[in-house]
């Protein structure tokens, strides 16, 4: 989760939804805290890595586990490309002379040659660039406020009018948070822990808390930052259509504060992006090893750099293709892969204590496990079936793909499904890796 995303996606979102940006983000952590009690309840009784792959794979049926984590594979796959496309959009604020492109190329091959080299963890690293950026977001807060009491924007500072207003639909809000839900994606990486948690009962604790403070930092953001754009007309659609980072920064503090807020997005984004691409590639290698994928290309580690030579290297190829997209494009297709993990993670609830072990027979029990994943079920549901129809097209596509695939797998259903845990330790790799985590809050 990285605090600057709710700069980039601001303009966005504020079209989406008439201009209440907070809204969409206080509708969004509702449905992220549901989801965030279901991940707690499920790693509470299946410590393991894996996260929603593994629950579904256990709760009800490992073929369905399987597409599960397949599909989750687009939201880890694209996940990179979203890094490189913000970098590209910062980049080209900041000198509008240069090609975009060539930003995409330099910092692909930047990063992939990075963690083509080593792999070792950047956690140490992500704290200190997490709490620039928020050092960097309360100066900013500040700032707005200090303008609002001078007149600018809303010209106050209490305002109902970032949550709700007359020309307000909730169909539209509806519609802002499907997009806002990006920027929760990554609480979920908690449960990648699980095995290692010295006391595995703070883990519910610490999944609701990651989406409950992280959610509390957008939602800060957000209603001033509308107090101070009350319109989204205040921003050019280019800036839209890519990133409202550093548009905004210009208007509320110059070049100066625009280079600072541009610098703590960077740093966000830079080291979100060096986690993602190390994540993905040892999720495709531990794939490839256990023979999910062809094992001679998705198995390969280099015996002079000990990494995964292959797959980083294809995840940097994917990650170009930032070249030909805007953030507004993207975010959909990679919130298809998220939503439809929550939203098997709701359900395995009911499968594994509802029906497995017949815990629906008091009050309490089907409040907790029925009633609270059935709604976490029905709000991730509702953001999903909201989402842009070609992402929902080409998520469909490549579920479909995944079916087709499981049935080659397992030879049409006649031989088990192969486990494929993000964690699980690969003989002579896992000494060596240290996979940073992809939350950063």
């Amino acid at each position: 989760m990285t605090p600057t995303v709710v700069f980039d996606t601001f303009g966005n979102v504020a079209v989406e939804t008439n201009n209440v940006v907070p809204a969409a983000y206080a509708l969004a952590l509702v449905v992220m805290g549901f989801t965030a009690i279901s991940y707690g309840k499920m790693v509470g009784v299946i410590p393991s890595a894996g996260s929603a792959y593994t629950y579904v794979r256990e709760s009800m049926h490992p073929s369905l586990g399987f597409l599960v984590g397949w599909t989750s594979l687009i939201d880890y796959l694209l996940l990179p490309m979203v890094n490189a496309l913000i970098l590209r959009s910062y980049m080209e604020a900041l000198f509008p002379d240069i090609p975009g492109w060539v930003w995409v190329v330099a910092f692909t091959a930047g990063v992939t040659g990075i963690i083509y080299l080593t792999m070792r963890g950047t956690s140490n690293v992500n704290m200190i660039l997490l709490i620039f950026s928020i050092v960097v977001m309360a100066v900013f807060v500040v700032m707005v406020i200090v303008q609002l009491g001078q007149g600018a924007g809303a010209g106050t500072v209490a305002s109902v009018q970032p949550f709700f207003h007359p020309e307000v639909e909730f169909g539209a809000v509806l519609a802002g948070a499907t997009i806002v839900c990006f920027s929760f994606i990554g609480f979920d990486a908690v449960t990648m822990y699980a095995e290692e948690a010295k006391n595995p009962k703070t883990m519910p604790r610490a999944i609701l808390l990651t989406v409950l403070v992280g959610g509390a930092i957008f939602l800060v953001a957000a209603y001033f930052t509308q107090l101070r754009f009350p319109v989204h007309e205040a921003f050019p659609p280019e800036a839209i259509a890519d990133s409202t980072l550093p548009e905004i920064g210009s208007q509320v503090g110059g070049i100066v504060l625009q280079s600072v807020l541009t610098a703590a997005g960077f740093a966000a984004t830079l080291a979100s992006w060096l986690a993602s691409h190390a994540s993905v590639a040892r999720m495709l290698l531990v794939m490839g090893r256990n023979g999910v994928l062809p094992k001679r290309f998705f198995g390969y580690i280099s015996p002079r750099t000990h990494t995964p030579a292959f797959t980083v290297v294809l995840v940097g190829i994917v990650s170009l293709a930032a070249i030909a997209f805007t953030l507004d494009q993207i975010v959909d297709y990679i919130n298809y892969g998220a939503l439809i993990a929550f939203t098997f993670v709701n359900i395995s609830v009911i499968a594994w204590f509802a029906v497995r072990q017949g815990r629906r027979r008091t009050p309490r029990d089907v409040i907790n496990y029925i009633v609270m994943p059935a709604i976490g079920m029905a709000l991730t549901g509702l953001l999903w079936v909201n989402l842009d129809d070609h992402a929902l097209i080409v998520g469909l596509i490549w579920t479909g793909l995944g079916l087709v695939y499981l049935v080659f797998l397992t030879r049409g259903f006649r031989r088990p499904v192969v486990s494929f845990d993000e964690n699980q330790p690969v003989t002579g790799f896992n000494k060596i890796v240290e996979p940073g985590p992809r939350s950063q809050i």
